[in-house]
């Protein structure tokens, strides 16, 4: 028979392998991006990875500036996160603070079932379903394009927004809109004026989270917005963002090792750096409301 505290040791032990795989994943990962990218600015110079307006690894005439792939990274992202973060925080806000509670049980958990969706799947519906229409109401528009990618996109990350932000708001002490109510506040300046202001880290940092989802989304962007890496902020364009050229190289005959394989690292490396400077970022605004309010 295995006493109390053999038992909490055991745990313990298995808590912290678990902990500690985690860490050695990460290391490993950066390891991995940071030896191979190192190998390939030996090749190519970093000053003209940063500041070509090129990508053409694959092409004769090679060029290996980055700006394109982040022009299309950044785009889709801003058309999702501009699609995603008012439906999702209007949402969260309508079920912390306005709907029945059966409502909430009920339509919060069928919310969050659009997370579930394959990302292919949502590809697929930008492809076949949102290009289609958009072209019935923007003549000359290509069937791959950023918009119709990053709306997808947008969609799809409603839920994190969604459901973050309502658990922000949901945590909120039940005495806060109380004294709301109480100092002859309607509902609607207490879910704005009070409740939304006190959550705002937690809605904040549901923001940013969305925004990295955005940032790594591989399948909907390499389906919808097409494999053009042209340096454009025109949402009309075809473009080609890092994590579908990373696709690309890793489905195409690329020969192993070579400088044009190696470019996967350090396009996965420059979109490794922005996802943890947000992630990094996300930490420092949390805490700093969490001390504010303490």
């Amino acid at each position: 028979m295995i006493s109390r505290k053999k038992k909490e040791r055991i745990i313990e032990g298995v808590l912290a392998f678990c902990g500690f795989t985690t860490i050695l994943t990460t290391v490993g990962i950066i390891w991995v991006l940071l030896s191979e990218s190192l190998s390939f600015f030996s090749d190519v110079s970093l000053f003209d990875f940063l500041t070509d307006k090129e990508w053409t690894p694959l092409f004769t005439q090679k060029h290996y500036g980055i700006l394109p792939l982040l022009s299309g990274t950044f785009l889709t992202t801003f058309i999702a996160v501009v699609t995603a973060v008012p439906i999702g925080i209007t949402i969260a806000i309508y079920l912390s603070e306005y709907a029945p509670k059966s409502f909430r049980r009920n339509v919060k958990p069928a919310l969050e079932l659009l997370a579930a969706v394959p990302t292919v799947v949502y590809g697929f519906f930008a492809l076949t379903v949102v290009t289609p229409f958009l072209q019935t109401i923007i003549p000359g528009l290509g069937s791959f394009n950023a918009l119709s990618a990053g709306l997808v996109m947008g969609i799809m990350i409603i839920p994190l927004v969604s459901s973050l932000s309502e658990d922000a708001l949901f945590a909120l002490p039940k005495s806060l809109r109380e004294a709301s109510y109480g100092m002859g506040a309607t509902r609607f300046q207490t879910a704005f004026r009070v409740a939304v202001p006190a959550a705002s880290s937690g809605i904040v940092v549901s923001v940013i989270l969305a925004v990295a989802r955005a940032l790594g989304e591989t399948m909907v962007v390499a389906i919808a917005a097409g494999q053009q890496p042209v340096l454009t902020l025109d949402p009309r364009d075809s473009v080609e963002t890092i994590t579908a050229y990373i696709v690309q190289v890793s489905l195409g005959d690329v020969q192993h090792g070579s400088v044009e394989y190696r470019t996967i690292f350090a396009a996965g490396m420059t979109l490794f750096v922005f996802t943890f400077a947000l992630n990094q970022f996300s930490y420092w605004i949390k805490k700093k409301y969490q001390e504010k309010y303490e």
